[in-house]
């Protein structure tokens, strides 16, 4: 909802835009406009941001991986906080909370078992059924049948990527039973760094982009719990509702080209190929500390399609949507997926395709299409549709604001510290 010159801001979002606005125009003149928006921005107290139509979702320790994995996708989110049944009821929030489950420690979860494969084969696991090899089988399939042992035994075999072994994965009690406290102390869920309402929002956007968090809690110190969390999506959402006043056009009008967008170079991007294993994709993202990856034609020119780190729920959920596949390549895996969501829930936007932009395209443009769309990346294309860059939610908010030097101080120590044994 842009904000027409002379309108009264109808949103909380637009009216936070105009806080900014009132900042804007009394700093002082010789400041660039950056440094404008990051004096603005430590201005205002990350309780301004305005709270989410619905409760923070959050997950009890004791809560199975296969019901967390249904709760994140009912309620469209990619994280959740857990709660430890354990806690005392006066515990404070540092006591009462393990961390934060998401797509992408799932994700972890699984290729982790690749590292523990003993024994008999996936191959093998999976089509005897024996639930007792499950959790080995689950390996296999996690990398992508990258295993060097498991290729010479079975080079043709589609096991590790077969609609039979999601369905077999997802019956079992080892998938079924396994609690989300049971395996949070063997990584690292996601960074558990929390703010309070007075912290500033210069803070909040600087973890979400140059600090990398995808999300930040927000903590009431008085009932010792999270009062909300802020996501990159809803950060866009908010530059999104600004558009018109002069702070955001001034920011925004500028071209993707002109901002150094997009950060990477075309050969650097992180793709997979659409015969690939779909697995394979959870595994480059994995690797590289990425949240998406362009599914590219075999000819490596042109991408087909996206796949996100959390659309790991489509294999885990509905499984028997792949029966009629004898393997599950990333192409396969898109076309199983579009299928099932034009029945089931057709405002998904993986129905839309791939999202692109060009690079003399505005800023304004982009955000537009990301907050419209829902999405968390942007493929930049050149005039023949060939992959040129990625823009994600991150790159955006890094453009809005600058670290200060010495800005963070000790804001860092008493984190909460990584689990002795953790691997990620």
């Amino acid at each position: 909802m842009a904000v027409e010159e002379g309108e009264t801001p109808r949103s909380p979002e637009a009216k936070l835009g105009m806080q900014v606005e009132d900042l804007w125009d009394v700093q002082e003149p010789q400041l660039s406009p950056t440094e404008k928006l990051n004096a603005c921005f430590e201005s205002i107290p990350v309780s301004a941001f305005p709270s989410p139509p619905s409760q923070v979702i959050e997950i009890r320790s004791d809560t199975s991986l296969a019901e967390a994995v249904k709760l994140l996708a009912r309620h469209k989110i990619l994280s959740a906080p857990v709660v430890d049944v354990e806690a005392a009821e006066d515990a404070s929030w540092i006591d009462r909370y393990i961390g934060i489950v998401e797509f992408a420690g799932i994700v972890v979860w699984i290729l982790h078992q690749s590292e523990k494969m003993e024994g008999r084969s996936a191959f093998d696991s999976v089509m005897n059924g024996s639930e007792h090899d499950v959790g080995p089988a689950v390996a296999a399939a996690a990398s992508g049948i990258s295993s060097p042992r498991f290729k010479s035994m079975h080079p043709d075999s589609p096991t590790a990527t077969c609609g039979k072994f999601f369905e077999t994965l997802t019956s079992s009690d080892y998938y079924k039973n396994t609690k989300v406290g049971d395996i949070s102390g063997s990584f690292r869920w996601a960074p558990f760094l929390a703010l309070q309402k007075s912290n500033s929002f210069l803070t909040m956007l600087l973890l979400l982009s140059k600090y990398r968090m995808k999300s930040v809690p927000v903590i009431d110190l008085g009932d010792a719990k999270i009062d909300t969390v802020i996501t990159q999506s809803a950060v866009i959402h908010m530059l999104e509702e600004c558009a018109g006043l002069h702070w955001f056009e001034s920011w925004g009008s500028k071209k993707l080209f002109e901002l150094g967008l997009p950060l990477m170079k075309p050969s650097d991007i992180i793709k997979l190929y659409e015969d690939e294993p779909v697995l394979q994709a959870f595994k480059l993202m994995r690797q590289n500390g990425v949240g998406g990856v362009p599914v590219v034609a075999n000819d490596g020119s042109k991408a087909v399609g996206n796949i996100s780190i959390r659309d790991i729920q489509f294999l885990l959920i509905t499984p028997g949507i792949y029966k009629d596949y004898r393997s599950i390549t990333a192409k396969n895996f898109l076309t199983a997926v579009r299928s099932y969501l034009e029945m089931h829930q057709k405002e998904s936007p993986l129905l839309s395709g791939m999202v692109t932009c060009r690079r003399d395209d505005t800023l304004k443009q982009v955000i537009m299409k990301l907050d419209s769309m829902k999405i968390h990346r942007i493929y930049v294309v050149d005039a023949a549709g060939n992959l040129e860059g990625v823009i994600t939610l991150r790159d955006i908010i890094s453009k809005l604001v600058h670290e200060p030097r010495g800005y963070f101080g000790d804001f860092f120590d008493g984190v909460l510290p990584l689990p002795a044994n953790s691997r990620v």
